[in-house]
């Protein structure tokens, strides 16, 4: 096979509608998980409201859940070098009122 063969067989044609490139703005994580996936909802939480809606839930296998943990540790990495450490600052315990309980 030639070079320009195997580079056409690697593409992947990923489709973003506009709706979705807009993005949904999450500030809470709830991770679960059983023997066959992981379950990732995530929750936008705004201050002095009593409901919090879950922005976009996300199930995976536990392989894939283990490469985006790579990847999340890998891009973190980069980020650092680049613009300084993050600093994690210890958060309020936000009740949680639906859904078991998870980890953020």
């Amino acid at each position: 096979m030639s070079d320009q063969n195997n580079t056409n067989k690697k593409k992947l044609n990923i489709q973003l509608d506009e709706e979705m490139a807009q993005g949904k703005y999450c500030n809470l994580a709830i991770l679960n998980h059983s023997a066959s996936e992981f379950v990732l909802d995530f929750v936008n939480v705004m201050p002095g409201s009593p409901k919090s809606k879950v922005q976009s839930r996300i199930i995976m296998t536990p392989q894939h859940a283990k490469r985006l943990v790579k990847a999340l540790n890998d891009n973190l990495a980069r980020f650092e070098k680049a613009h300084g450490k993050i600093e994690s600052k210890d958060q309020p315990s936000i009740p949680l009122n639906f859904g078991p309980t998870g980890q953020a």
